[in-house]
């Protein structure tokens, strides 16, 4: 089903048009479409848009939220690229209509709430699998789009918690501003200025397949320890080869649904759905060579696929 336009629903006055706006074009953001779609389905006085910001920036998603605001919108629910410069926006829009984070946070915004990852804890779990996969220790590269973005920032501040006095340092953080070929050289830069280095660990959902295939390339598969974040396809299929140790993934189909049903409580008066944090936590799973297999066939049903491709 795609989702329903405001245009459609303005024939019944008591419908609330809700927005979910992601970062990126990720499929990570597919699964969490399917959750908006749940939510416009089971709710009679909901009416839900999806935008995706085509080149992933905080411009690109001002733009959209202008013209959501320009069309009535009663709620949004953004993902914002770099929370810290984008908090005088929210708060905006947030004199206006009901807004949201999900994914990443902005909290020091008059949004509302956050509905995501409790994205320290998703950290320290990484940082556990890091633990286990180099049992003897070691030195290890991680790598991140931006570090501008909260969660980018909270998944470090777990993973150096958890290791915090053991045998393994952490040589440096690499960005790549989101660009997949600029991450893949990063690594391969990495494994030839240090050739030691015994893990490398992807913050976001991209970064894994790129280090999958900067150590394919490099024929130090099995070598190098690879623990990452989300299920992006190739990263999935890393898991079941073995050539990935872990990945921590999130329930963005949780994210859609649950960001889309607690602002229609919200806008029908029932304030009592946030808690006094104002943060909703997803719990994150973590997916290894045993339960991959399972993941693989719910999260394809998620994305509406017969089979992985």
């Amino acid at each position: 089903m795609a989702l329903t336009f405001f245009a459609c629903a303005r024939r019944r006055s008591n419908v609330k048009h809700l927005a979910f706006v992601t970062n990126n074009a990720s499929d990570f953001w597919t699964i969490a479409r399917r959750g908006c779609e749940r939510a416009d389905e089971e709710f009679d006085d909901v009416t839900v848009e999806f935008r995706i910001p085509s080149d992933g920036t905080a411009a690109e998603q001002k733009r959209i939220v202008d013209d959501l605001l320009a069309k009535g919108v009663d709620g949004i629910a953004i993902s914002p690229v770099d929370p810290e410069n984008q908090t005088q926006m929210i708060n905006e829009v947030a004199r206006q209509v009901l807004v949201f984070t999900q994914d990443s946070d902005a909290p020091r915004s008059d949004r509302a709430c956050y509905v995501g990852t409790d994205n320290v804890a998703a950290g320290r779990q990484a940082g556990e699998l890091i633990k286990e996969a180099l049992p003897n220790g070691g030195r290890i590269m991680i790598f991140v789009g931006k570090l501008d973005a909260r969660n980018a920032q909270e998944r470090l501040q777990g993973i150096k918690e958890v290791l915090r006095g053991s045998n393994i340092e952490i040589i440096d953080v690499r960005t790549d501003d989101t660009d997949r070929v600029r991450a893949k050289s990063n690594v391969a830069d990495t494994l030839v200025r240090y050739p030691d280095v015994k893990g490398l660990v992807g913050l976001w959902s991209y970064n894994g397949p790129a280090i999958l295939n900067a150590v394919r390339e490099a024929g130090k598969v099995g070598q190098v320890k690879i623990v990452c974040f989300d299920e992006e396809d190739e990263t999935l299929a890393g898991v079941r080869d073995g050539a990935i140790y872990a990945t921590v993934v999130q329930q963005p189909y949780e994210f859609g649904y649950q960001a889309i049903r607690l602002m229609r409580e919200v806008l029908n008066g029932n304030r009592g759905v946030i808690p006094a944090s104002k943060q909703v936590f997803i719990p994150t799973l973590v997916v290894k060579r045993e339960n991959v297999e399972e993941f693989i066939k719910r999260i394809n049903q998620l994305r509406g696929r017969s089979e992985q491709r």
